[in-house]
């Protein structure tokens, strides 16, 4: 089994619907290591049911799922060790739930990073590139456009890879 450096982060970027998901897991299967999902997804729905059960049926098996809305960070120190590799799927997701709950973004996103500083294992983290549109009419969208720029800059900065991804296409942005 290869196992790769300690503390790997790799961050990937890109639209809805434009295949990040289906890369990230396709890094995760390659590495070769203990797969964990974390979802930050809450299922109001029916329609986002469908989407949560579309997402797992196309991870297939071999993953232990762990349904994570808030409390990304601790969950992140929970699971890790050194012979698995995370998958977080999504970093906006968990935004807009602590954005929900009206928690402090900012700081949570400082304890997102710093628990990712620690980590002995393999973390990819998804999310949703929002800052390429135009500016949101309204507060709310504004405020959740401008913190999903700064939580990625902040990520971005620790990460050791960093990838945008469209029509399905991969481009390596950092590492």
């Amino acid at each position: 089994m290869d196992v790769p450096q300690s503390g790997k982060i790799i961050l990937v970027l890109g639209g809805a619907r434009s295949g990040k998901s289906v890369f990230s897991e396709s890094l995760a299967i390659s590495s070769c290591l203990e797969r964990h999902y974390i979802a930050t997804s809450q299922p109001f729905d029916d329609e986002m049911q469908t989407r949560i059960a579309q997402h797992k049926e196309q991870r297939g098996d071999g993953w232990m799922t762990h349904e994570v809305p808030v409390d990304l960070p601790e969950a992140i120190g929970d699971v890790d060790a050194g012979d698995r590799v995370i998958l977080v799927d999504c970093l906006t997701l968990w935004l807009s739930n602590l954005m929900m709950a009206e928690r402090a973004v900012q700081g949570e996103g400082e304890q997102l990073a710093g628990a990712l500083r620690k980590i002995r294992g393999q973390v990819i983290l998804v999310s949703n590139e929002v800052g390429l549109g135009i500016v949101p009419d309204n507060k709310m969208a504004r405020q959740f456009r401008d913190h999903a720029g700064r939580l990625h800059q902040q990520i971005a900065s620790i990460a050791d890879e960093v990838y945008f991804v469209a029509a399905g296409l991969p481009l390596k942005m950092k590492g």
